[in-house]
């Protein structure tokens, strides 16, 4: 999971460009620096479901039952384990 964590990582513009996210069911939650940065493009390449949703630094991407497995495994890359 941390292998495609580093992808979804990558998409939404860096380390340093994402300010909280987390899973929630079916859904990554969360909040961007920069929403410039994120490449909707990557995310599509990682099978999401749907279009992420953008609004201001707020994003939502629906990414199916291991969402919060992502955002569990995102934070901990976050916080340096």
């Amino acid at each position: 999971m941390r292998d495609r964590a580093l992808k979804f990582i990558e998409a939404l513009g860096g380390i340093d460009n994402i300010e909280e996210i987390e899973g929630c069911i079916t859904r990554l939650r969360g909040t961007v620096v920069d929403a410039g940065k994120v490449d909707l493009k990557k995310l599509k390449g990682l099978g999401i479901v749907g279009q992420p949703i953008l609004m201001g630094k707020g994003i939502q991407i629906v990414v199916g039952t291991y969402a919060e497995l992502i955002g569990t495994a995102i934070n901990e890359i976050m916080r340096g384990k």
